[in-house]
Formats: C-alpha cells, sequence, structure tokens
C-alpha cells in the first residue's frame, strides 16, 4: 500500500470501522438476495425516519448510478435536465447520462456551481417547441462542486419555481452529509420540508464502502425504477451488504459526525495554511472542500508526498479536501511542509 498522503478528495479515505463491522457481521448465514432480505427492508424503514414515511429507497454501489439512473427513471428521450456547467453529472459521468440515460443535459454557467431561478428561466423558452428538447428537471448540487452551499431558502425558492413550471427538482446529495452538518439541519429540513422530487444520496464519500441510494419523495414519481436498476446492472445480488453500510450509517448520527468531522478539518487547514505568506485561500470554506492559490513550484514539492488536485493550472489553483478520516495531526503536518516548501521557493 502506498505512504502517500491525500488531501485530494473525500474518496481517498478508507470506510469507517463500524461501517466494515456491519459489513462483516451480515456475512454469516443465508438471506433472501437482491433486496428482500430483513436487514435491507429494516434499512428501507431507517432512511424513512430521516426522509418520511413517503419516501421510497433504492440501493446502488456507485454515486454515478444513482443520478443517472434516478433522472433516467423520470425522463424521456425528448426531455432536457438543466444543471450548473460544473455539475458533477455533467463533467464527471464520462456521458454516462448521455450514453446509458439517453438523456440531454443542459449546462448553465454559474460562478459557483449554484443556480438559482433567474439564471434558469432564460433556457425555458422552447418548451412546447416540437423542434427542441423539453425541461423536465432541474438538477442541483448540494454542496456544489466547487464547495458552495444553497441556502434553504434558496432551494425553496428553486422549487417553487420549478413546480410552478411543471419541472422536477433532483438533489444530488453525494455529500450531502456535509451540507446538513454545515447549515445545522436534517435530511428531512433540507429535502423533504422543502418538496425536493428525489435525491442521489451519497454515503460512499463520508465513511460507506460503496453505499448510495436513489430516495424518491415524490410519490407519483419514478415507478419504473426497479426494471431500470435491473437493466442497468445495479441490482446487487447480495443487497445486504449495500444496506448493512447505510444502516450503520445512519445509526447513531455516524453520518454526522463524520460529517461534522471533515468539515472542522476543512475549516482548520484553511485557518492554519491561510496564515502562511503567499498562500490565498479562495473565498469561503462552506463544507470539507477549499481553494487556495500557491507558486506552482510549491505545488510540486508537495505533490512529491501528498495527493491533492491542481483545480486550475493557469491561475494556479489547487483544491484540497478533507473527509470523516482526516486529524488534527495530518492537518497540522500538511501545514509545517507546506510553510516550508514555501520558503523554498520563497
Amino acid at each position: 500500500m502506498s505512504d502517500l498522503k491525500s488531501f485530494a478528495s473525500d474518496n481517498n479515505s478508507g470506510a469507517h470501522p463500524a461501517v466494515m463491522e456491519a459489513v462483516v457481521r451480515v456475512n454469516t448465514g443465508h438471506l433472501k438476495s437482491y433486496g428482500d432480505d430483513e436487514l435491507s427492508i429494516h434499512t428501507d424503514e431507517v432512511f424513512k425516519e430521516f426522509f418520511g414515511s413517503q419516501a421510497r429507497i433504492h440501493y446502488v454501489t456507485t454515486g454515478t448510478a444513482a443520478n443517472v439512473l434516478g433522472l433516467r427513471s423520470v425522463t424521456h428521450t425528448y426531455n432536457s435536465v438543466l444543471c450548473a456547467e460544473q455539475a458533477h453529472i455533467n463533467n464527471d459521468e464520462c456521458g454516462a447520462p448521455e450514453a446509458f440515460g439517453g438523456i440531454k443535459l443542459v449546462p448553465i454557467p454559474s460562478p459557483d456551481g449554484k443556480l438559482t431561478p433567474g439564471m434558469i428561466a432564460p433556457y425555458l423558452g422552447h418548451i412546447g417547441f416540437v423542434h427542441a428538447s423539453q425541461p423536465k428537471v432541474i438538477s442541483i448540487t448540494q454542496p456544489t462542486e466547487v464547495g458552495k452551499l444553497y441556502t434553504l431558502k434558496e432551494i425553496e425558492d428553486l422549487v417553487e419555481f420549478a413546480h410552478d413550471r411543471d419541472l422536477l427538482v433532483h438533489m444530488d446529495g453525494a455529500r450531502l452529509a456535509n451540507a446538513c452538518a454545515a447549515l445545522d439541519c436534517s435530511f428531512f429540513d433540507m429535502t423533504t420540508a422543502l418538496d425536493v422530487d428525489f435525491i442521489s444520496f451519497g454515503g460512499t464519500k463520508n465513511g460507506c464502502l460503496m453505499g448510495e441510494a436513489v430516495i424518491f419523495l415524490n410519490p407519483d414519481i419514478g415507478q419504473g425504477f426497479p426494471y431500470l436498476r435491473k437493466q442497468a446492472m445495479q441490482l446487487v445480488s447480495k443487497m445486504r451488504f449495500v444496506s448493512a453500510q447505510l444502516e450503520a450509517y445512519l445509526k447513531d448520527d455516524l453520518w454526522l459526525k463524520n460529517a461534522r468531522n471533515a468539515n472542522a478539518m476543512a475549516k482548520r487547514l484553511a485557518e492554519k495554511a491561510g496564515a502562511i505568506d503567499g498562500v490565498t485561500i479562495k473565498g469561503t470554506v462552506d463544507c470539507n472542500s477549499l481553494f487556495a492559490h500557491i507558486p506552482p513550484e510549491a505545488t510540486e514539492i508537495l505533490l512529491k508526498k501528498y495527493y491533492f488536485y491542481v483545480w486550475n493550472e493557469h491561475d494556479q489553483t489547487v483544491r484540497w479536501m478533507t473527509s470523516w478520516a482526516t486529524t488534527e495531526a495530518m492537518v497540522d503536518e500538511f501545514v509545517e511542509d507546506l510553510r516550508k516548501a514555501m520558503k523554498a521557493v520563497s
């Protein structure tokens, strides 16, 4: 195993011990397959405690599957999905929405990955025009790919705008836990209470091994999802190993503890790194990602020991991310090495 230390992505951390223990715990005996096992059924009920009794939960193994299959289940091939140009579905799914979902994405320019009704309105001019794809879904990412948060009021306004125009609202919640921890609200407060229609619920980035879910909150959509999931090769036969992860993740607010740690470590990193001469932290740190401006020579030195992304090589911006597993000692060691790198290139 490499000893390279990562501040590149929360995907780089391992699974939380409680999640691994849960997987091992269910690795005994025989249970029904394809989600008909007692644990998966119980986990459905646990999710309903968080999202409401009307929620319908479907487990998958990747965020790409959650996004693409969720969107595919509520659209026809003549529909389009409106999203920010920075959205994961637009930039980081290798064309999966188009290739496997038959979905036309309409990316909307946004400085911070957030959408507003005013930004979306100009893209609705061809509704009813037979030569144009017909908008059906507004997909938002919470938090955005550049680490910014929608407030609850902003989500509420978007949902109202969408529903007034017979559009659905999808929330890509790969880091939903980090957003809820940052805004000090529940999953219910951020989704069900605001009439969000459906969610891609992420667990992998916050301590799961490979546990994600598509959650339909609107009772009138997604009825064909079970068949699409099977057709798309995401109906896991030994589903208990996915649902066990998510049951452990939700138990005793593990999701919240993990997210709070990730967010706190990002703020610690921003505060300490930002105090170094020549290091500029760009914007606010809302969740567990931060962007910084450092000289490329310092980046080169750090990359010999650490793994992180050069976000924009033209303006020398790097992205650092923390996770549930990031410790204060890890942050402090990185900051000290950053200080040495900056001194070496000054």
